[in-house]
């Protein structure tokens, strides 16, 4: 899993076999470690919300999606999913998950779990 972070946008990308995880088990976790800090990173399929949600806390992103979207999403065609949530004094959070693509251009990092590229 990859998460980005600019501003006031987070997205994560998931490999094939993560949104299996997330579609199977309902939930994925990936973790960074700084020494004695643990900065954890999660997606969670959540039956109570209607679109992505998204806290923190602990050390902890956590980025919640509907349990049905989420559950369908290893069998379907949908790249991702994308939503604005709404901030304390009138702040807003943009937030997108999406399938992870092997990258046009050649990378070093393994790549042989991402969705194949897609053909125009």
């Amino acid at each position: 899993m990859k998460i980005r972070i600019k501003g006031n946008s987070v997205r994560f990308r998931l490999t094939q076999s993560e949104v299996k995880q997330l579609s199977e088990t309902g939930s994925v976790t990936e973790k960074t470690v700084f020494g004695t800090n643990v900065f954890q990173y999660k997606v969670k399929l959540m039956p109570s919300i209607q679109n992505l949600r998204a806290s923190y806390s602990n050390n902890q992103i956590t980025m919640m999606v509907p349990e049905q979207d989420g559950r369908n999403w290893s069998h379907d065609a949908t790249v991702g999913f994308e939503n604005v949530m709404g901030l304390p004094e009138g702040n807003e959070l943009h937030l997108l998950l999406e399938k992870d693509f092997t990258c046009l251009e050649n990378r070093n990092e393994d790549q042989s779990d991402n969705y194949p590229k897609l053909q125009h």
